[in-house]
């Protein structure tokens, strides 16, 4: 059961990295970094929606960077499941401003990876019940 410890790490690690990748990138380029999302701003100076959103996204990603550190699984179960909130919404939002349609599947295979990494972090937690 070591090996889906490690996967559970590497899909949780990866998960807070690229929010804080996404946090980054939307500090530096708002403009661009919606247009990456699928819901291209109307105009430059609505761009503080895209920072607002950024710092939210940084405090995501430090909150689970801390709970993998702390090895909080039953908390990153609950933070993948309620984590599918966003890239649904993103989706719906992509779809509904005409974003091309591998910009609505991106949204949708976050929301897969959520799921997997869920069910991976169960599969810990009921090892670790077992042992």
């Amino acid at each position: 059961m070591m090996k889906i410890k490690i996967i559970v790490n590497v899909l949780v690690f990866l998960m807070a990295v690229l929010q804080g990748v996404y946090a980054i990138y939307a500090f530096f380029d708002p403009v661009a970094f919606s247009e990456l999302r699928g819901t291209e701003l109307f105009s430059a100076s609505d761009s503080d929606w895209i920072v607002i959103y950024a710092s939210r996204t940084l405090f995501v990603a430090l909150v689970v960077g801390f709970l993998l550190f702390k090895k909080q699984y039953k908390l990153l179960v609950w933070i993948s499941l309620f984590g599918t909130v966003m890239p649904i919404t993103d989706a719906w939002l992509a779809y509904q401003a005409g974003a091309p349609s591998v910009v609505v599947y991106k949204h949708v295979a976050t929301v897969i990876y959520l799921i997997v990494t869920l069910v991976a972090l169960k599969l810990v937690l009921r090892s670790e019940n077992n042992a």
